[in-house]
């Protein structure tokens, strides 16, 4: 039985210790901040409650397998799941409004062609083809098995160009996609969307990005009953039942490293905590960033994906019902200076102080800027959200804005880590689950294979089986 002791109580963090638990380790998470879930929080007031991460759930297998693997009771007997249809609304610049169905590709073209105009569901499902494909090139690599150190091969754009046509040049970006295949500013905007949802730019993120909405659009979107905080209260739930150890309000200052390897943890008063492997579920970047692991690790951090776009959310409380027919995700598309905005209307008594009231979420993500006002986004946010929310002014009893300042106060980074993409000469692969360092891992949305709490929850499976297997894991099964 070995000692380990895991940095932050992240759903990566934590995916790791009950895994390593169950295998008969003796697991203590340190999490510096007074409880667990990392960026999946929840803000509660006068009876209202809003998920402040996530909201939404995809690829729920990998928290099924999570709960099969970790103890006797499913997923599903833990919390309650319901899929999410239409999977989302989206109201565009000039207006136009389409209902796209959860988890089918034949739904998703006839709604395109009868809001959008005949060929534009022949054009999206064209793309959708070629993002299959390059989903079948990398899915292995970058979500089941460990990072290896060539990623010579990742470097490479995986989104194949389309085969007949002046259009056979090889596309570079995500934006491109959109303006030289789907030819039209809506599904352009649709597809951009999609990158955003993630804490990607469009215009810098690899061709290889189309994974994500086909990812989405193939496997399903899920909520949570009791919103996403729920989902994080069930994974520290079976952490205890496993008997993993949780110290909150307790940083570690540095790893510790003797005879080559990592050897333990010094926390912030001093005190030294012995362990035979350490896993790191804080931030990448703020663990190097803050010394945690610079030194002993020998480097000066992952040089990935760079923190380089932040979220602010806008919780709503508003007086009156949810209306027959309201959509539970609606996206607002950009309009001028207004940035593109999601809707979040669950309908979810939990959530609610009673039948005669309402919680609306609303986020949008960014390019971090120093120059930005929080007050100004906020409101722009409101204004897109009237597209979504009937009466929303008239409704509105108060409202709280949180910002990337927020999310670098609770989590250690102000920015949103996105999933591994292959392309763009391996700049969007995070930080490997092993560490330079023997010993040290990596695990949460800042390593392999990235952000997203289905990613968070692999790269939890993944560093569970570099420990427990150790040279001879290939990855996960």
């Amino acid at each position: 039985m070995a000692r380990i002791v895991v940095i932050g109580a992240g759903m990566g963090a934590m995916a790791a210790a009950a895994r390593l638990a169950v295998a008969g380790h003796r697991v203590t998470v340190y999490e510096r901040t007074e409880t667990y879930g990392g960026a999946v929080r929840r803000l509660a007031r006068d009876g209202f409650a809003f998920d402040t991460g996530p909201g939404l759930l995809h690829l729920p297998a990998v928290y099924r397998d999570l709960f099969v693997k970790t103890g006797k009771e499913p997923l599903e007997e833990c919390v309650e799941l319901t899929q999410v249809d239409p999977a989302s609304r989206h109201v565009f610049a000039d207006g136009t409004l389409v209902d796209l169905p959860n988890a089918s590709r034949a739904g998703t073209v006839a709604a395109l062609d009868a809001a959008l105009g005949a060929g534009a569901g022949e054009r999206w499902g064209a793309f959708m083809v070629r993002a299959r494909e390059a989903w079948d090139r990398t899915r292995r690599p970058l979500l089941e098995e460990p990072r290896t150190a060539d990623t010579a091969a990742l470097a490479r754009e995986p989104y194949p160009a389309p085969k007949a046509g002046l259009l056979r040049r090889p596309t570079t970006t995500l934006a491109r996609i959109g303006s030289r295949e789907l030819r039209d500013p809506r599904l352009a905007a649709l597809l951009d969307s999609y990158a955003w949802a993630y804490g990607f730019d469009p215009a810098t993120a690899p061709a290889a990005a189309a994974v994500l909405p086909y990812m989405e659009q193939t496997f399903g979107t899920w909520y949570v009953r009791g919103g996403l905080r729920a989902l994080a209260d069930a994974v520290y739930a079976r952490c205890l039942r496993r008997r993993v150890d949780f110290v909150f309000d307790a940083r570690v200052d540095r790893v510790l490293e003797k005879d080559g390897r990592a050897a333990g943890v010094v926390l912030a008063g001093g005190e030294t905590v012995a362990a035979d492997h350490v896993v790191a579920g804080a931030p990448v970047p703020a663990l190097y960033r803050d010394g945690v692991v610079g030194r002993a690790a020998g480097g000066d951090g992952p040089g990935h994906q760079a923190d380089g776009t932040g979220r602010v959310t806008v919780c709503l409380a508003l007086r009156g019902a949810r209306e027959a027919g309201a959509a539970h995700r609606t996206v607002v598309h950009a309009s001028g200076d207004r940035p593109t905005t999601t809707v979040l209307r669950p309908d979810d008594p939990s959530l609610r102080p009673d039948a005669g009231h309402e919680s609306v979420t609303l986020t949008a993500t960014l390019r971090l800027d120093p120059a930005y006002d929080a007050t100004a986004v906020g409101e722009a946010m409101v204004t897109a959200a009237e597209a979504a929310v009937p009466g929303l002014r008239e409704r509105l009893l108060w409202r709280e804005v949180r910002t990337p300042d927020d999310t670098l106060r609770e989590t250690g980074v102000a920015g949103v880590p996105g999933p591994a993409l292959a392309g763009g000469s391996g700049a969007f692969l995070p930080a490997a689950n092993l560490s330079p360092l023997p010993g040290l891992y990596f695990a949460g949305g800042w390593s392999h294979p990235g952000g997203g709490l289905a990613h968070a929850g692999m790269s939890g499976a993944l560093v569970a089986g570099l420990i427990v297997e150790g040279d001879d894991f290939r990855g996960s099964r």
